[in-house]
């Protein structure tokens, strides 16, 4: 009788992150920027990414990034086309597909929504009232009970969008006035809910979907607010682990992910952005970023394809200086290729997108390449 032949062994696990002791290097950001541009509109051009995924993932979010290139590089081309034209074009895509958007919902209502990520572009780019008037008319959605606070899915996404919008019309009274009384009346609703702020039944710490995103978007959008969250931050800081990282959810539970969406990049980004609005936490705040740089230092080099959200990417512009370069070269288009081939890729469900994919990366060669204040477009951006 003959012998069966032996199943193969399941491949081992990806690890999590890889050990950061190479030389430091540096790459021509402007170089990357552009083949990373290139790569986006040859390998996804604007039929060939599905609908949907607002500022976050998809056509939309891939448009976000062109209006964003175009108002810093107006005169830089791709194809022979300036960057607002391929912003127009991505959002061509999104516009084709519009019936099948269902609309925000209370559970729906962030910078994710596809309705609302477009009612801002458009009204931002084309100064249109109207449009701005059909994006407020949507407070009455996030504001209904069991809405979600966070960012991705909630009223401080929302918070977002109204401040895109906001910063096209600081010459009209009527229209600011209606955007303030928006964002009052979100912000109000954010406060009056519920401590802890939960997603999913859960108290999360983290940038997309917890604490210190909705304090970030609530107090980018009006500072007021600053003292009557200073000890709610306050609190927020205590978390830290003794690694430099901090929880994703309360009770904190493992301390594992070091990544924009839960872990030390996304609150040492929040932290840098907002930190000039609490003088009374300033000491303590600039010893966590310390000690949250050196975790994301140590352990930030992720196997997830280099993104925003939760890759290599987000946690570079989580750091400062030449170590935000250093972190840069991990995520050149060679650099992927080598990965995936050493078998140390986990790829990405979104690989065009502002968040999940190659937009993301592009934008952060543009800030390396401009000199720009590391910020996150979508989120702390404006």
């Amino acid at each position: 009788m003959s012998e069966e032949a032996a199943a193969p062994a399941p491949a081992a696990p990806i690890p999590r992150y890889f050990k950061n002791d190479a030389e430091l290097a540096r790459r021509d950001p402007h170089k990357q920027l552009l083949a990373s541009l290139n790569r986006l509109v040859t390998d996804y051009p604007p039929h060939r990414i599905p609908p949907g995924g607002g500022l976050y993932y998809g056509p939309i979010s891939v448009a976000y990034l062109f209006y964003a290139l175009h108002k810093i590089y107006p005169d830089l081309t791709l194809d022979e086309f300036p960057m607002n034209t391929w912003s127009a074009a991505y959002i061509e895509q999104a516009q084709t597909n519009i019936k099948n958007y269902p609309g925000p919902s209370p559970r729906k209502c962030g910078v994710s929504d596809d309705i609302m990520a477009l009612l801002a572009l458009y009204a931002a780019t084309a100064k249109d009232p109207d449009t701005v008037k059909e994006l407020c008319d949507f407070a009455a959605v996030t504001i209904e009970e069991g809405a979600s606070n966070e960012w991705l899915y909630g009223r401080a996404g929302y918070l977002y969008l109204l401040r895109l919008v906001r910063g096209a019309f600081q010459d009209n009274k009527d229209v600011l006035e209606l955007i303030e009384d928006t964002t009052d009346e979100v912000i109000e609703n954010i406060m009056e809910s519920s401590r802890p702020w939960k997603w999913h039944n859960k108290a999360y710490v983290g940038a997309v979907h917890g604490a210190i995103g909705i304090i970030t978007q609530i107090v980018l959008t009006d500072p007021i607010w600053a003292p009557k969250l200073e000890a709610e931050l306050g609190a927020l800081l205590s978390y830290q682990y003794e690694s430099g990282n901090f929880p994703s959810s309360l009770p904190p539970g493992r301390d594992k992910l070091v990544q924009f969406c839960h872990g030390a990049p996304g609150v040492v980004a929040s932290l840098v952005s907002i930190q000039k609005y609490f003088p009374n936490l300033e000491e303590r705040i600039d010893r966590v970023v310390a000690k949250g740089r050196e975790c994301i230092w140590e352990r930030g080099l992720l196997t997830k394809e280099p993104c925003l959200c939760h890759g290599v990417t987000g946690n570079a512009l989580a750091l400062d200086g030449k170590e935000f370069e250093h972190f840069l070269t991990y995520t050149t288009g060679h650099e992927i290729k080598q990965m995936g081939k050493d078998g140390m890729l986990e790829k990405s469900d979104d690989p065009s997108a502002l968040w999940c994919g190659e937009a993301g990366r592009a934008w952060a060669w543009a800030v390396a390449d401009k000199g720009l204040a590391k910020r996150f477009l979508g989120y702390n951006d404006i």
